[in-house]
């Protein structure tokens, strides 16, 4: 593994414990803080609906299914996922990119890892002096930026 993606890879290792990003769900009301406008709303949906069915005859017997598909799909609401960051994923295209976003084009490298590359005995010049022009031109760097010496480094 080269350098440089070794220091990314380590970075990313502790940005992911430090934010417990794990991949687990968990319970959370940051839903009802962001939208309590929309969380009103659904639960004014779902009794709109509860009476309609109620008063009529066909629907009736059916309510508690109404009630059971509330109650399992809202729950969905109540749990957060913070994905996992991997080094694989940058420049990656697919269907990742929906759950996790394009992070290593929005999140910023902390200028510790520069600093960690720029002093590395096993990172060649070159690479040094690009990662400077690109921190002179940028002022901070996206972790896909990184990527790209990465990349360099390898070929």
């Amino acid at each position: 593994m080269a350098e440089i993606q070794r220091l990314l890879t380590n970075t990313i290792d502790e940005l992911n414990t430090t934010e417990k990003r794990d991949n687990r769900p968990r319970f959370s009301i940051s839903f009802i803080r962001r939208y309590p406008g929309l969380f009103l709303g659904m639960y004014l949906g779902f009794l709109a609906t509860l009476i309609v069915m109620m008063r009529s005859d066909t629907l009736a017997d059916s309510v508690w299914l109404l009630v059971v598909l509330f109650i399992l799909l809202n729950g969905f609401f109540f749990f957060d996922v913070a994905p996992r960051y991997r080094y694989e994923d940058i420049d990656v295209l697919d269907l990742r990119v929906c759950y996790n976003g394009e992070w290593y084009n929005t999140r910023f490298v902390p200028n510790q890892l520069i600093d960690t590359i720029l002093q590395s005995p096993r990172v060649t010049e070159p690479l040094k002096a690009q990662l400077q022009k690109m921190v002179a031109t940028k002022g901070e760097l996206s972790f896909y930026d990184i990527f790209t010496l990465a990349r360099a480094e390898s070929a």
